[in-house]
């Protein structure tokens, strides 16, 4: 059965602002419930969230119950970094997606979550995990998933202001001819492949540093570090093949198919960092390689300094004077 709950208007102001601090939700959830058209002014259903209510109007909400389907079965683990009743924050696998879709047959992130029970409702019904941030298919490492409402609207924020933030790992070819290298253009999805995008004047701003760490014993291979300063679909494969650069692994924005192979694309969320909800100080956390990447990065370099090259304080520092 449908809740449905009835507030009075006390002065003239908007109603997803009012409705926000009756409910005790945000305005975009708020927001999703009146599209959805649940939400009555003196018996009439509303569609704008921007309606300036008048004093003494009636409102009436309809909240729709909750949409709960079942998870599929899960034959893999994800490691957990941290978790307390807000936040979870994970290493996930390669080759692991993060959501369901019509084209996955294959258990994701989200079923795993479900597995957990990391359930979040929204005011319109519709069932969702916690995902504040996507990782691609192939690429490992951290993300952060809200445990509850308040978390996520917080935690969600953070990507607007951009108090929240990652550095990632990734083996590339050929080496970058900078220590340290900026691009900065547009991407939006190739007219030409649907699997991949580009960097198109039409496109949504983006930006990206590359940083140098080590070159591989053969000098043909590098270890970078990648800051984003926005999270565009595919960026930074995207920004290194605006460079002429690829992923080792990357079968989709690979160069030459001649180019050396891997058994997964060797791109890693290597640590992630953002503003607590409840404490509001903020907090980092490091995600670990896995197997694959980490024994191709022992093969192919000179491992003596490799410690101290991908030090995550001293990664940070070296992006710091060009932020």
């Amino acid at each position: 059965m449908n809740a449905t709950h009835r507030y009075i208007c006390d002065d003239a102001q908007r109603l997803d602002t009012f409705l926000a601090s009756q409910i005790g939700q945000s305005r975009s959830q708020v927001a999703q419930l009146i599209l959805r058209e649940s939400v009555l002014v003196d018996g009439k259903v509303v569609s704008r969230a921007g309606v300036k209510l008048k004093e003494n109007q009636i409102i009436t909400v309809n909240l729709p119950d909750m949409q709960i389907s079942s998870p599929l079965e899960i034959d893999f683990s994800v490691a957990v970094l941290y978790e307390d009743e807000d936040v979870l924050v994970i290493n996930k696998p390669s080759g692991l997606t993060v959501h369901p879709a019509p084209s996955v047959k294959e258990a994701t992130l989200v079923d795993w979550l479900k597995h957990k029970g990391i359930r979040l409702s929204t005011l319109s019904g519709e069932e969702r995990h916690g995902i504040v941030h996507r990782l691609d298919k192939g690429t490992s490492g951290t993300m952060v998933i809200a445990k509850n409402n308040a978390s996520h609207e917080f935690l969600s924020s953070q990507l607007q202001d951009k108090s929240m933030g990652r550095y990632y790992l990734a083996v590339v070819n050929p080496p970058l001819k900078e220590d340290i290298v900026a691009v900065e253009c547009p991407i939006a999805r190739s007219t030409h492949n649907r699997l991949k995008m580009r960097c198109l004047e039409h496109g949504k701003y983006a930006k990206s540093l590359f940083k140098a760490l080590a070159l591989s014993k053969d000098e043909k291979n590098q270890l970078i570090a990648c800051k984003l300063f926005t999270g565009r679909t595919h960026q930074i494969r995207v920004h290194l093949e605006k460079i002429n650069r690829h992923i080792v692994g990357d079968h989709i924005y690979a160069q030459s198919p001649k180019l050396e192979k891997s058994e997964r694309i060797l791109l890693h969320a290597y640590s992630i960092y953002f503003i607590h909800p409840t404490t509001r100080k903020e907090v980092s956390f490091t995600a670990p390689l896995d197997v694959a990447m980490g024994e191709y990065i022992e093969k192919k370099f000179d491992m003596e300094q490799m410690d101290e090259t991908m030090d995550v304080n001293n990664i940070i520092r070296s992006f710091a004077t060009y932020s």
